[in-house]
């Protein structure tokens, strides 16, 4: 018979033996998620360095990706061919990116506050501008429903081209434009800096990277626009993010985190650069991952396809 010394440390190491093997359990397979969602091999690619500020990626239809060099005043293309060019020069120092059901390129062009809508021949309309009469702070990021209404962001990041300096709109918010583009809704004022924005295929579910917070938020998604029922996703804020075809959300800044729809983590991927801006897929299937950092662009081969 043990001595109850003994006990305790046959107790002791029993514990110390269920933690190790549960932590390697757990570790493995976050090991397997990762790789599962990662294609084997895959390698992180610098496309470019040449740019000063790489922001917005957004994908046509034949996975073509449009980003911008925001500091530079331009937005780029990259084809599913390899090639690199400047798409639009004077593009209204935009931002955020996004295709419309009918592929114009949709850009948060915050020079004067606005949202444009630009068309295959570079021409641009602006959208909308101001909330009940007052300027927005500066549309950052956009997503559209399956609709073709608009959700986007609106925080106030000081701009050194601005001729003003406070804001009209005290709250930084985010925004609805009816599919008509005729109506405009506020639809959350209760986050500190509404940043990164993406939604379900379905069209059921909102998604809202508050950055000032340093968190994440799902929303559902009312028939009229309106959101509903308002969730922590994860404790973790995000500048640009994305979602793949199995609902997993990717959120940037230091290199990308990969949760999935419960908002754990399940995989990250290391960016060398000081921060990381925005993600999308493209490419000939879809399963590329373009990733805008600082002054570079990387690529990233993926198992999974962008949500189409």
């Amino acid at each position: 018979m043990m001595n109850p010394f003994q006990l305790k440390i046959k107790s002791y190491f029993l514990i110390l033996i269920t933690l190790t093997f549960t932590n390697f359990i757990y570790a493995q397979t976050s090991k397997e998620k990762s790789h599962s969602i990662i294609a084997k091999g895959a390698v992180l690619t610098k496309l470019s360095n040449q740019f000063s500020f790489t922001e917005g990626p957004a994908s046509d239809k034949k996975g073509n990706i449009y980003f911008t060099d925001q500091p530079n005043n331009r937005i780029m293309k990259w084809s599913v061919n390899g090639k690199l060019s400047v798409f639009m020069e004077n593009a209204g120092r935009a931002n955020g990116l996004y295709f419309d059901h009918t592929g114009n390129l949709l850009a948060c062009a915050d020079e004067k506050n606005e949202l444009w809508k630009i068309d295959k021949n570079k021409n641009y309309t602006v959208l909308i501008n101001n909330f009940e009469g007052k300027r927005l702070n500066g549309p950052n990021d956009l997503w559209v429903d399956p609709k073709g209404g608009i959700y986007f962001t609106d925080p106030f990041y000081k701009r050194d081209y601005w001729t003003h300096t406070s804001k009209e709109i005290e709250k930084e918010c985010v925004y609805y434009l009816s599919p008509d583009k005729s109506k405009i809704i506020n639809v959350e004022n209760d986050l500190v800096k509404p940043n990164g924005i993406i939604g379900s295929s379905d069209g059921k579910t909102l998604y809202v990277a508050d950055i000032g917070a340093n968190k994440t938020y799902s929303y559902t998604i009312e028939s009229n626009g309106s959101l509903g029922k308002k969730t922590l996703f994860t404790e973790s804020g995000s500048d640009g993010m994305t979602i793949d075809e199995s609902g997993n959300i990717y959120l940037c800044g230091n290199g990308v985190t990969i949760f999935n729809p419960q908002g754990e983590k399940i995989a990250h991927i290391d960016v060398p650069e000081p921060w990381t801006a925005n993600v999308c897929f493209g490419g000939k299937k879809f399963k590329t991952l373009f990733i805008t950092a600082s002054k570079s662009v990387y690529t990233i081969e993926m198992n999974v396809r962008g949500m189409k």
